[in-house]
C-alpha cells in the first residue's frame, strides 16, 4: 500500500478501530475493506446483484489502497460501525427566536458528539438593543448568542468526545456588524469559532465608488442607519491583517451559483469555508490525488486514469448519502433532498512538482483551469448516467439543471483542505504549494532525523547537489531560495508557502474556482511584514477574479496581535518597577489534572496545577517517548509558565503569547488546528480553564 510511517501514525491515533481498553485492532488494510464494503453495499438498494456489489467494492477497495482517493475524515473513521456518521460539516439555521436559537443550540451538541463540525449564520437574528415584543425587553444582538454557542461547544468538548469546529457567519448590512468583525479581539473568546463576514454585491459597490451602504434590521426590513463601506472594509482587513479573521465570504456570489434557488437562499459555510450549504444540509466530500495521476516515463497528466477515478469517486460518494447514519432527522431529509456532494483534489503542489511546473507560473494556472474543467465535465457525466440509472435528486424540478442536464446531484466538485487524509495519502495538502522542502524532525534523545521532499531528495541527487549539510542548511528555513549551490530552475520548481506572493495564491485559487460548484479552500500566505494594505489588495483581487471567499494568514500575526494593541495609543511612559517579584514557594501538596494533546512532533501530555485558592500554580509537560529539542522546548515552556502562574501573571497573557505560534509540523485533533507544541500547551490550558 506504501503507506508513510506518519501515515500509520495518524491512522493508529484517530482513524483504526480500538477495543475498550484503547488498543488498535484493526489494520490499515481493515480500515480500507470496511469502508470499500459498507459504502459499495448502497448499490443493493438499486436493483445491483450481489456479484456486481462485490466488484464495485473491489474497485473502491483498489481505489483507497492505491491512495488515489480518499473520503473525508468520518467516512474513513465511521463507515461499517455502529455510529456511521459519515458527514464531514453541517449547516444550521439560526432564526429570530428563542426556541429556533435553543434548538440550533441542541442541534450543534448532537451534532459535535457524532464528529461533526458546523456552520451558522447570525443574520437573521435581530439586532443588539433592538425590542422584544413577547416581553418588551432589549435584544442582546448576535454576538451575545453566539457565546452560547461557543460555551456549548466548550461544554461537548471538555465532555470527552471529539472536539466540534463552528463557522459563524454575519452579513456586512446587518446593523451588529463592527462588533461581529471586533469579537475576537479578546483572544479568550469565540476559540471554537471560524468567524466571516458575508459581503454583498451593493457593499462591493459601495467600498469601489467610496460611498456609504446601508445597515437593515432583519426584524424590520428597515434601514436602520448607513455606515461608509471603505471604513468598514478597511475594518475587516484590519483585523485579518493582526489575527487572521474575519474571512470574507462574497455571499451574493454564492448565491449566483446555488443549484436550488427554489429551495432557499445559501447563508452559511462549513467551518473550513469550501462548502456553501442550505440550512440543515450536510456535506460528504473526497479528494483526487493528483500525485499519483501522472505518467511518470513521460511526464505527463494520466487523464484516462484521471477519468475512471473521477467516474468511480462520484459513485463513491453518492453511496455515501445513502449509507450516512444522519444525526437528526431534518439533516436526513434535506441532505437526500439535494445529494450534494464535494469532489476535490490534494497533491497538485507534487504533480506540479513530477510534471516540472513551477507553481507560480501562468503554465501552472493554465493546467489547473484545465485539469480542474476536467474534473468537473466528467464528474457531472458521472453523475448524469447516476441519475439515469438511479433517478435525479429530488429538487432537480425547479433547480439550474431542470431541462437542460439530468443529474444525481445538486453539486459534485469541491476543494477541501486534506489536512489529515495528505499525510495518509502521502501528498501535498489541497492545492496548497508544499510548506517546506526540508526539516529535522527529533525522534530520539541525540538523534536528529532530516525530513526531505522525495523529489527535492531525488532531483538533488540525480543533479549532483545532494550534500547532508545543504539538507541541514535547507532544513533551517524551509525553503532552498538563496542557496548557490543549487541549480536556479530547481529553486523556481520547489517553492514553498511562503516563497509564493500573496497575489500568486489568488490567481491559483481563482484558477480552480472557475471550474468548480461549491467553493474552494486555500490559505493565502503573508510574511511577517506584510501591511494591512497588502491584505487589502488580496482581498480585491479574489473578488475581480471570481473567487467565492479568502482566508489570510499572516506569519506570526496572532503573537503580533497582542504587541499591536499594547503599541497602539500607548502614550504613557511605563512605571518604573519599585520592588523585584519574588515568586511564590510551592506547597509539600497540590492537586491537577494531566491532559493529552497532539502534535505534530508526537504526544505531549501537559499537567496543569492549581494552588488551595484554586489559581494556576505551575504546569509541567512531557513529550512522551519523544526527546531531543522537541522535548527539552516544551519542559522550558513549562518551567517558564509555572514561574509566570506563580509570579500571578494573569493565565490568559500566558494563553495570548503562547497560542498561534506556528512550527513546521501542524497537525489537526479534536476537531482543531494544533500549530506547534506551543499552541498545544495554549490550548490546554484553555480547555483547563
Amino acid at each position: 500500500m506504501g503507506l508513510s510511517p506518519n501515515a500509520i501514525k495518524v491512522l493508529e491515533k484517530r482513524y483504526l478501530k480500538k477495543n475498550e481498553e484503547g488498543k488498535v485492532v484493526e489494520s490499515p488494510v481493515d480500515l480500507f475493506r470496511r469502508v470499500a464494503k459498507s459504502i459499495a453495499a448502497a448499490d443493493l438498494r438499486y436493483g445491483k446483484s450481489q456479484a456486481e456489489v462485490e466488484q464495485t467494492e473491489r474497485e473502491f477497495y483498489e481505489m483507497l489502497t492505491s491512495l488515489e482517493f480518499l473520503p473525508n475524515s468520518p467516512t474513513l473513521m465511521n463507515a461499517g460501525r455502529r455510529l456511521g456518521q459519515l458527514s464531514a460539516c453541517f449547516v444550521l439555521p439560526v432564526d429570530d427566536s428563542m426556541e429556533s436559537i435553543f434548538d440550533a443550540v441542541k442541534y450543534t451538541a448532537i451534532i459535535h458528539k457524532s464528529g461533526g463540525g458546523t456552520g451558522f449564520s447570525f443574520s437573521r437574528l435581530r439586532p443588539k438593543g433592538d425590542i422584544v415584543g413577547s416581553t418588551k425587553g432589549i435584544s442582546s444582538g448576535p454576538v451575545s448568542f453566539m457565546t452560547v454557542f461557543d460555551t456549548a461547544t466548550e461544554a461537548v468538548k471538555q465532555g470527552g468526545t471529539r472536539r466540534g469546529a463552528n463557522m459563524g457567519i454575519l452579513r456586512v448590512d446587518h446593523p451588529d456588524i463592527l462588533s461581529f468583525i471586533t469579537c475576537k479581539d479578546d483572544t479568550t473568546k469565540f476559540n471554537n469559532f471560524n468567524i466571516s463576514v458575508a459581503l454583498t454585491e451593493k457593499f462591493m459597490e459601495a467600498v469601489r465608488d467610496d460611498t456609504t451602504y446601508d445597515l437593515i434590521n432583519p426584524r424590520t426590513k428597515r434601514v436602520v442607519n448607513s455606515l461608509k463601506a471603505r471604513d468598514v472594509f478597511h475594518l475587516i482587513v484590519e483585523h485579518a491583517w493582526k489575527n487572521g479573521e474575519p474571512g470574507i465570504v462574497f455571499i451574493d456570489r454564492v448565491n449566483a451559483s446555488n443549484p436550488t434557488p427554489a429551495v432557499g437562499a445559501i447563508e452559511s459555510t462549513n467551518p473550513c469555508g469550501e462548502q456553501p450549504l442550505l440550512s440543515y444540509e450536510s456535506c460528504n466530500l473526497g479528494s483526487i490525488n493528483l500525485a499519483r495521476m501522472v505518467k511518470p516515463e513521460l511526464p505527463e497528466v494520466d487523464w484516462e486514469k484521471l477519468k475512471k477515478t473521477t467516474w468511480k469517486a462520484v459513485h463513491f460518494l453518492d453511496n455515501v448519502i445513502d449509507i450516512n447514519k444522519y444525526p437528526i432527522k431534518k439533516i436526513e431529509e434535506m441532505t437526500l433532498a439535494n445529494r450534494k456532494i464535494g469532489l476535490g483534489v490534494m497533491g497538485w503542489a507534487d504533480m506540479l512538482i513530477q510534471l516540472g511546473i513551477p507553481y507560480n507560473s501562468d503554465r501552472a494556472v493554465r493546467l489547473a483551469e484545465e485539469l480542474m474543467q476536467f474534473i468537473q465535465r466528467e464528474g457531472k457525466h458521472a453523475s448524469s448516467a447516476l441519475a439515469d440509472e438511479r433517478g435525479t435528486f429530488p429538487n432537480y424540478k425547479g433547480s439550474i439543471y431542470d431541462g437542460t442536464m439530468r443529474l444525481r446531484n445538486a453539486t459534485v466538485t469541491t476543494i477541501a483542505p486534506t489536512g489529515t487524509l495528505s499525510i495518509i495519502a502521502g501528498c501535498s495538502s489541497g492545492i496548497e504549494p508544499i510548506f517546506a522542502v526540508s526539516f529535522v524532525r527529533t525522534v530520539m534523545e541525540g538523534t536528529r532525523l532530516i525530513e526531505i521532499n522525495p523529489y527535492f531528495e531525488r532531483v538533488a541527487k540525480e543533479r549532483g547537489f545532494w550534500t547532508r549539510e545543504l539538507m541541514e542548511k535547507i532544513a533551517e528555513s524551509g525553503s532552498v531560495q538563496g542557496f548557490d549551490e543549487i541549480p536556479d530552475d530547481v529553486k523556481a520548481l520547489f517553492v514553498t508557502a511562503h516563497d509564493i506572493s500573496p497575489s500568486e495564491h489568488i490567481t491559483m485559487q481563482a484558477a480552480f474556482q472557475k471550474y468548480v460548484d461549491n467553493a474552494v479552500s486555500k490559505t493565502v500566505n503573508f510574511p511577517r511584514q506584510a501591511t494591512p494594505k497588502d491584505v487589502e489588495n488580496v482581498y480585491l483581487l479574489a473578488y475581480n477574479l471570481g473567487c467565492k471567499g479568502v482566508t489570510v494568514y499572516r506569519d506570526g500575526s496572532r503573537e503580533q496581535q497582542v504587541l499591536t494593541k499594547g503599541r497602539k495609543g500607548d502614550t504613557q511612559q511605563p512605571q518604573e518597577m519599585s520592588q523585584k517579584i519574588i515568586p511564590r514557594k510551592r506547597p509539600d501538596v497540590i492537586k491537577g489534572t494531566t491532559r493529552l494533546m497532539k502534535t505534530g512532533c508526537g504526544n505531549i501530555y501537559v499537567t496543569i496545577n492549581e494552588d488551595e485558592e484554586g489559581h494556576l500554580f505551575e504546569l509541567f509537560t512531557s513529550m512522551g517517548k519523544a526527546g531531543g529539542c522537541a522535548a527539552s522546548q516544551s519542559e522550558a515552556i513549562g518551567r517558564l509558565v509555572s514561574l509566570a502562574f506563580r509570579s500571578n501573571i494573569e493565565p490568559d497573557e500566558v494563553i495570548k503569547q503562547l497560542k498561534g505560534i506556528m512550527c513546521h509540523s501542524p497537525t489537526w485533533y479534536e476537531g482543531g488546528r494544533i500549530l506547534s507544541c506551543s499552541d498545544a500547551i495554549a490550548n490546554a490550558l484553555q480547555r483547563y480553564r
